[in-house]
């Protein structure tokens, strides 16, 4: 059976909580299924400034690329918010995104039948539910562009920030996206700013020109504006997004949101190997840390998107999916997803009653 290297980066605030139970379920499919599943831990985000100064040790970057997969829990905290840009822990996710050449970022946004009443929208715009992709840029854009403060004799201190896309990062994404969609529903929505900004010009000529190569993929365009209003009013038409780098931050978290709770939703940011980075897109919540509340469910499905694109170990990841599922189904919510009247399980049951749906 297969042989594998996890670095494991627990992070800040309920990061090492929900990372300790998604440890726990890859222990036990390595036991069920027979693989063996080495796990390294390093650190990323505010506990490496506290421990080295730095958001993102060299150290850490130099183990994570030793790795088959990295699996982050989250970082950050108002204990590092006053620290400038380049030093705080979110620097350290663009570096390790960077420096690993992940430019791609996979995010799921679901709605579980049997949690269709979390949803902020109404039931009879959910429908049978939801099931959008969003693929998102990651090491491109504004995000990554120049930067800069400058005087100005007559406005005072000014700011900038650089959007950039060239034909090579459109490309390589968009086509990722396209594959993405051959494997769902073969629709993909492109969003973009074209009726102003030149670079989103130059990325829905690129996309138009790519789509001649997946003619069964109905391609269509949307601008970002009207894409966020579409999201509430009727997410149902989406299958995969594909977007810039802001606008995918910001249409994922969106996404993200009108499926209940983010405490639910996992992702994976991938480059052009089987080496990705995993993690729940929740923040580290330090209001809860340490209390047994946080929903480890989101890092738990994370764990299934490294079986599945690391790994290739597709039938593991279905397992990790239904035993979610049939957990939900079977009425168990953490704090964040359960409804008026329900007695909420904390963190280390959740995990456990995953894991034991596992083993079977």
């Amino acid at each position: 059976m297969g042989k594998y290297k996890i670095t494991v980066l627990p992070g800040d605030g309920i990061g090492p909580e929900v990372i300790s139970q998604a440890i726990e379920v890859i222990g036990a499919v390595g036991k069920k299924y027979g693989h063996e599943f080495a796990l390294e831990e390093a650190m990323l985000g505010g506990c490496a400034i506290d421990a080295f100064g730095v958001p993102l040790p060299d150290s850490t970057l130099e183990v994570c690329k030793s790795s088959d997969a990295v699996l982050l829990g989250a970082v950050g905290g108002p204990k590092w918010d006053t620290l400038p840009g380049n030093k705080r822990p979110e620097a350290g996710l663009l570096g390790i995104r960077a420096g690993l050449g992940l430019f791609a970022n996979l995010r799921p946004a679901v709605i579980y039948s049997s949690l269709k009443e979390a949803s902020p929208l109404r039931a009879d715009i959910v429908k049978d539910g939801i099931d959008i992709m969003v693929v998102r840029e990651l090491t491109g854009g504004i995000y990554f562009g120049k930067r800069g403060r400058y005087q100005d004799e007559k406005m005072g201190e000014a700011a900038f920030d650089t959007e950039a896309y060239s034909t090579f990062e459109i490309e390589r994404i968009c086509r990722l996206a396209f594959e993405a969609a051959m494997k769902r529903n073969k629709r993909l929505m492109s969003v973009d700013k074209a009726n102003v900004l030149e670079s989103s010009r130059l990325w829905r000529e690129v996309v138009v020109r790519l789509s001649k190569e997946y003619p069964e993929v109905e391609l269509s365009h949307m601008y970002v504006d009207n894409a966020a209003m579409q999201l509430v009013r009727n997410p149902v038409q989406f299958d995969v997004i594909v977007t810039s780098n802001m606008f995918g931050d910001i249409l994922s978290d969106e996404a993200s949101m009108i499926t209940g709770s983010i405490g639910m939703l996992p992702s994976a940011s991938l480059g052009y190997g089987t080496l990705g980075l995993y993690e729940p897109i929740h923040g580290s919540a330090p209001d809860i840390a340490g209390q047994d509340k946080a929903n480890p469910i989101a890092t738990i499905l994370s764990v299934s998107m490294m079986m599945k694109y690391s790994f290739g170990l597709d039938e593991i990841a279905k397992k990790i999916d239904t035993a979610v599922v049939n957990v939900l189904n079977k009425g168990y919510r953490t704090g964040d997803i359960a409804s008026s009247g329900i007695k909420p399980v904390g963190t280390k049951e959740m995990g456990r009653l995953i894991k034991e749906e596992i083993i079977g």
